[in-house]
């Protein structure tokens, strides 16, 4: 399914420890017209109660943070919720990235520094079904 066709449906959820980036995130995805909601968490423990209370389709997921780690997270995640999508972004590649992708813990990845529409464009390729 195309975002297209999704206007104004998907709940997303943006998990990083770093509030700048939460809030220029959520600033970006909430102007698209496919984005119902944009949630926050700090970390991947902030993150779990987030999915269990709110059950976003996406997750845009950092990787390194304190607490619990977005390795972590997203492996608990897929585990109990299989259906929601998971982005994966860090501003250091990870050898790590490429066993999450085979093993379907995470559904793409991102790096920080790519600029806002090759973000869009991972929420466009994770959305096809």
């Amino acid at each position: 399914m195309a975002l297209q066709q999704l206007t104004g449906t998907l709940k997303i959820l943006i998990v990083d420890d770093h509030e700048l980036t939460r809030l220029t995130l959520k600033l970006l995805l909430a102007k698209q017209p496919f984005v119902s909601s944009v949630l926050e968490a700090m970390d991947g423990s902030h993150a779990l109660v987030q999915v269990e209370r709110h059950l976003p389709d996406i997750i845009l997921m950092d990787l390194h943070m304190p607490v619990m780690d977005g390795w972590t997270a997203s492996q608990k995640i897929r585990q109990e919720f299989p259906h929601i999508k998971i982005i994966a972004y860090s501003a250091v590649e990870s050898k790590h990235l490429q066993h999450l992708l085979d093993q379907g813990i995470i559904d793409a990845f991102c790096d920080k520094a790519i600029c806002s529409e090759q973000i869009l464009g991972s929420l466009r390729s994770v959305c096809r079904v």
